[in-house]
């Protein structure tokens, strides 16, 4: 009786509320005496939460009740098809093909989107498999807890999270870019230059700002409204790619496709580091899995079916530009509109910068549901204030959430150019030989083979990796490879933000995980 009353007053209380119990109700920190206290036992603490796992059971039932509200299960395979089309082919494809085809690959840019689709295949196998056997609002996490402990899947969770706000706030200012460009000759038309703020940061845009709002109050509106609009435009998007394929290989030429190979082999997987960022975003789709009707049917169908889908297009893609004109004639910042201008069919040109915008939307879109997911699974773990697990009790979904990274991905926008935004450069490595290649692989099969003859700790009980250990050995090993295309700027940021990551965990995720676990255990 008492229980039942406990959950009657909790759901009785008001949606919008904002009080220090509902960011921090920790033991740790209730006093300024406690928080003390809790800072000097840090190093047993840590030594608890690194030896500590969570459960599925923890992960599907007890973490969903800081929520106090459920998410709505409204999404089917077709759903999370579209959502991957929608969240993946955005402006990479129009924008990235022709700067690699001419500058690295030649025609063989259709083996570069090939070998990144391979990779970008391998490593959705795995997030299928997470978010099917533990289907909640950020799978991979939770997944991570489980078999990992909280301190690795924090860090990971963190940088996770952290390039999905960048490439957020990139896609904002990215869609100024090119609606200013459709005004003006200018990308910076629609900006406010500030010349008392140092280079990269002296741009302020507010239309990405306005543009980010706008995508993700809609998200914040409704899981299946968010999906159906998505289905739309996608739909439309669809058509003019379907468009671009056709009357491309309708005035292709074989003969611009040779030579196949004018920059080497070398030129082919430099381009594939590049071109990689066209598949991103499917990892946001995963994080859908707690509002999926059947995860495991609907989760393996439609994240594996639309990547292998959106790889065939690409590639196809990437093929008829290529055969349209000559690589060298190939215009690097807006490959597919001057082609159409080339061939005579100028009106063309509005349709891929249409379909450009739209794919930047959608992508917008579908990242801001994932993002604010991922959000509420942490926030459940307490591993920041559980104020922003909070479900809307009338929408179903995470509003602080989706505000705490609408926030955060706002501010990078208005200030950071694109540049300072987008850190892919080209493999750095100057001493490139076959032996060192032919080494690293014969490590690399040689270590396999024996994990092979290892016995399995853990045995999937819904969907798993299929050859494995061979296929999640290969990924590892791709995305080591394409790791290499960062200069060491992008490592840089990647350490300092690992680094302030600990720093905030040992300060207050470690004592707050720390009390839920043994708060837990008590009541239990």
């Amino acid at each position: 009786m008492a229980e039942e009353k406990t959950i009657s007053s909790t759901t009785k209380r008001s949606y919008w509320r904002w009080s220090k119990t509902d960011f921090f109700p920790e033991t740790s920190f209730q006093t300024l005496s406690s928080y003390k206290t809790a800072l000097s036992q840090t190093c047993p603490r840590l030594s608890d939460r690194l030896l500590a796992r969570s459960s599925s059971t923890d992960e599907l039932v007890t973490l969903q009740k800081v929520s106090e509200n459920p998410m709505q299960k409204c999404l089917t395979w077709w759903d999370l098809i579209w959502l991957s089309f929608g969240s993946v082919v955005g402006s990479g494809i129009f924008v990235i093909t022709g700067q690699e085809a001419h500058n690295n690959a030649g025609p063989a840019i259709v083996l570069s989107y090939a070998i990144s689709g391979l990779s970008a295949l391998l490593s959705v196998f795995c997030y299928t498999e997470f978010a099917a056997e533990i289907p909640v609002a950020g799978g991979s996490f939770s997944y991570l807890r489980v078999e990992l402990g909280d301190f690795v899947a924090f860090i990971a969770a963190g940088n996770i999270l952290l390039e999905a706000l960048v490439g957020a706030a990139g896609l904002g200012r990215s869609w100024s870019s090119y609606f200013a460009s459709m005004i003006k000759n200018d990308s910076d038309f629609l900006r406010i230059k500030v010349d008392s703020l140092p280079v990269g940061f002296n741009l302020l845009d507010p239309l990405a700002v306005v543009v980010l709002l706008v995508a993700n109050g809609i998200a914040m509106s409704g899981t299946k409204r968010t999906s159906w609009l998505n289905w739309i435009a996608s739909l439309v998007s669809g058509a003019v790619i379907v468009f671009v394929i056709v009357f491309g290989f309708i005035h292709a030429k074989t003969s611009n496709l040779e030579p196949f190979f004018p920059y080497g082999v070398e030129g082919v997987f430099r381009a594939a580091a590049v071109v990689y960022w066209s598949y991103t975003g499917f990892d946001m789709v995963a994080n859908m899995a707690e509002e999926t009707k059947k995860p495991s049917r609907d989760i393996p169908i439609g994240l594996v079916g639309s990547m292998s889908g959106i790889t065939v297009v690409y590639c196809l893609m990437a093929l008829a530009l290529t055969m349209m004109v000559k690589y060298t004639e190939i215009d690097v910042n807006a490959a597919y509109s001057v082609v159409f201008e080339q061939i005579g069919m100028n009106w063309a040109k509005y349709l891929v910068s249409i379909c450009a915008l739209k794919g930047m939307t959608t992508s917008l879109l579908v990242g801001s549901l994932g993002q604010a997911r991922y959000t509420t699974q942490i926030a459940r773990a307490h591993m920041i204030p559980p104020f922003f697990a909070l479900i809307h009790p009338k929408t179903g979904t995470p509003v602080y959430a989706t505000l705490l990274v609408t926030l955060i991905s706002a501010i990078v926008a208005f200030f950071s150019s694109l540049d300072v935004l987008s850190i892919l450069t080209l493999w750095n490595s100057n001493e490139r030989g076959w032996l060192g290649y032919t080494a690293a692989g014969l490590l690399w099969f040689f270590g396999t083979l024996g994990m092979a003859f290892l016995s399995k700790q853990r045995v999937p009980k819904v969907w798993g990796v299929p050859l494995v250990p061979w296929l999640p050995s290969l990924s590892i090993v791709m995305n080591l490879f394409l790791i290499g295309s960062l200069g060491l700027t992008a490592i840089l940021r990647f350490i300092i933000c690992s680094a302030v990551m600990i720093v905030y965990y040992l300060l207050v995720g470690l004592h707050a995980t720390y009390d839920v676990a043994h708060q837990n255990e008590l009541s239990a």
